[in-house]
């Protein structure tokens, strides 16, 4: 058999070079969807916050960049006497204080036994746990430090979670966020349509020295929270945060 003559090579390699490219379009496609771009590019964009945040949210000044800000969480979370103190004095006890949270949360037909569930910034696991003893099992919590099997790695300003995977999430973090407006927007992304998000947060007294933002009324969550609709504002007393604000993913019929 003959060999392709010089002349014939280009209309040859075309099909090759298409496929070639087409492939290289399809690995920045999925090299756009990893956490840590996803991360990079929040702190990249983050510099001018949506303005419908509202003047009842205020970020905390002092950090001079985004690896200053999780260094200061880090102290925190990684402080050998807190990291004890919460896995023994306050462990039972925090687990039965969120197990009647969790059990209210059921009876008002907000989370469910069978709902994927999602615990925000949950350090050594005490809701996952007690979203377990209510019998929620399939139950995850991230945190920067993972706490295995409870706790997995992640950065609440970038969920290390496919798009729409979880029925419900919960957080009492939000005031360590320095981008809110990405908190949100990440429990939005990886909600499903009709999901559940229940918020812990303070809005009648200061947090502790590690908040990023200081909360002084639920408008501003109102304005973040763009794809869902608020249910609830109840006051709660959980270690020191007064109101749990509870919202529900817009489903596509309710656009």
């Amino acid at each position: 058999m003959n060999s392709p003559s010089l002349s014939k090579l280009p209309i040859l390699l075309k099909p090759f070079l298409l496929s070639l490219f087409l492939s290289i379009c399809f690995l920045v496609f999925l090299a756009t969807q990893s956490p840590l771009l996803r991360l990079k590019t929040a702190i990249q964009t983050t510099a001018n916050p949506p303005s419908n945040g509202g003047a009842g949210l205020s970020i905390r000044r002092g950090y001079t960049s985004y690896n200053a800000y999780i260094e200061r969480q880090l102290n925190k979370t990684l402080n050998p006497k807190l990291r004890k103190i919460w896995t023994t004095r306050d462990w039972e006890r925090k687990i039965k204080v969120f197990a009647r949270v969790f059990q209210s949360l059921k009876q008002r037909n907000l989370i469910f036994n069978e709902s994927k569930a999602l615990s925000i910034g949950a350090r050594v696991g005490q809701e996952v746990a007690a979203m377990k003893v209510v019998g929620v099992s399939d139950a995850i919590g991230i945190d920067l430090v993972p706490y295995p099997p409870l706790v997995m790695k992640g950065d609440f300003h970038a969920q290390p979670f496919q798009n729409q995977t979880f029925d419900f999430e919960f957080s009492n973090v939000f005031d360590h966020a320095l981008y809110p407006w990405k908190f949100v927007g990440e429990i939005e992304r990886t909600l499903k349509p009709g999901g559940v998000c229940v918020l812990h947060v303070a809005v009648t007294r200061q947090t502790d020295k590690f908040s990023a933002n200081d909360l002084f009324s639920v408008q501003p969550l109102l304005g973040l929270f763009k794809e869902s609709k608020l249910l609830e504002v109840r006051k709660v007393d959980a270690f020191g945060l007064d109101t749990e604000v509870v919202f529900r993913k817009k489903k596509i019929k309710d656009y």
